[in-house]
């Protein structure tokens, strides 16, 4: 598992608008993020045997902005 959606966001909202309503402490109307969208995760290799991992590889793929 991992983050798909806008990479500079929080939790896919814009960080401005967040960090705005954490400061003020009053509600805002929160905007998609759309800018640097990525797919992360990672990639496991599992001993089928042990149910222990082999191998790990993090993949980040940054999709076009929109």
């Amino acid at each position: 598992a991992g983050m798909t959606g806008p990479f500079d966001s929080v939790i896919g909202i814009n960080k401005e608008t967040i960090i705005e309503r954490f400061l003020t402490q009053m509600p805002n109307k929160f905007e998609v993020a759309k800018d640097d969208i990525r797919m992360q995760g990672v990639i496991l290799n599992i001993d089928p045997a042990s149910g222990k991992a082999n191998s790990i590889e993090r993949i980040s793929i940054k999709l076009k902005d929109s």
